[in-house]
């Protein structure tokens, strides 16, 4: 559906039929500097097409927009730039990021955003931009830009977010507790892959953007996407020690499991050398041989037990002091 379709006149917009569609999608013509951006979530094949026709987009680019599994990538047709970004979001219950995707023709006097699932809302991006008519007057590129920071602002979130957990398993790896932590990191590993797929290869674009790779692109334009650039790079620089932090950890996981496990074996030997040599002294007074010492002692019997559990006292003591206990 078409969700927003607005105007832009020096800045300021122009409302042109949201989604009530009373004006439809027509391409509507625009002075030197104006220009129009129509707004589209989840679009049937029948409504991208109809768009595509109306703004002359390139039928290989609609393709690509119309599937929400795309690589994050910019590229040219024509005077027409196409933009692919993911957009994310945490859901900190399941320990899990989810991912949409936003995908931007840039045209001379045109935008055209098409989103895909419940990720990043673009009205807010359209609120916060014409509140800036200075950044609005860049005309389309002004709008590239909005879309680019608002979604790398999401990825700092996320990425806050992972950080948070992050912590919380180093902390439960090496609490005085004995916890599982493997299926928890396991997890956020895969969670952080996902974001890696999502900030790593929308450098490479951003740069372009950043090094005026369109003729739209003013020095002034540029210096908004190096600020793009420099939080895409903290966000990568941020997901990398994430994924490194969690490796350490597990290893961290596996080491400390060693050590339980070993500490584990040395009680149980210590507990089964309690019980063997009590056992193994009443063994040997329980074989009937006639000339065995103290078997005519009246003494005898209390004397085994004693010896027994003095043999068991020693032990403990023993495997105590040398921490085995």
């Amino acid at each position: 559906m078409i969700v927003d379709n607005a105007y832009y006149h020096q800045g300021r917009r122009v409302p042109l039929g949201g989604e009530d569609q009373s004006l439809g999608i027509a391409r509507v013509p625009c002075d030197s500097g104006d220009f129009q951006w129509i707004g589209m979530h989840d679009p049937s094949p029948e409504e991208l097409e109809r768009v595509a026709k109306e703004f002359d987009l390139h039928p290989l680019a609609v393709e690509d927009a119309g599937d929400s599994h795309q690589r994050p990538k910019l590229e040219r047709y024509g005077d027409t730039l196409f933009l692919v970004l993911k957009t994310l979001w945490y859901v900190d219950e399941d320990d899990a990021v989810e991912t949409g995707e936003i995908n931007v023709f840039v045209g001379a006097d045109f935008v055209v955003t098409v989103r895909h699932g419940l990720g990043l809302d673009l009205a807010d991006a359209r609120r916060d931009l014409e509140r800036r008519a200075t950044v609005l007057e860049h005309g389309p590129m002004a709008v590239l830009y909005a879309i680019c920071d608002r979604v790398v602002d999401e990825y700092e979130r996320v990425g806050a977010s992972l950080e948070e957990d992050v912590d919380e398993v180093e902390a439960s790896v090496f609490s005085a507790m004995r916890t599982d932590d493997s299926s928890r990191i396991y997890v956020l590993k895969r969670e952080i892959a996902e974001v890696r797929r999502a900030v790593l290869p929308l450098r490479e674009p951003m740069r372009q953007l950043e090094a005026g790779g369109d003729d739209r692109i003013t020095a002034e334009t540029a210096t908004y996407f190096r600020d793009v650039v420099d939080h895409l790079q903290r966000v990568a620089e941020v997901v990398d020690n994430l994924d490194a932090l969690l490796s350490t950890a597990f290893d961290a996981h596996t080491a400390r499991i060693s050590v339980q496990q070993n500490d584990d074996m040395r009680k149980i030997s210590a507990g089964a050398a309690v019980i063997v040599v009590p056992t193994l002294i009443a063994g040997i007074y329980g074989m009937n041989f006639t000339h065995m010492p103290e078997l005519q002692w009246t003494y005898g019997y209390p004397f085994a037990l004693l010896l027994m559990v003095g043999s068991a006292i020693v032990l403990i003591v023993w495997f105590k002091r040398s921490g085995w206990l």
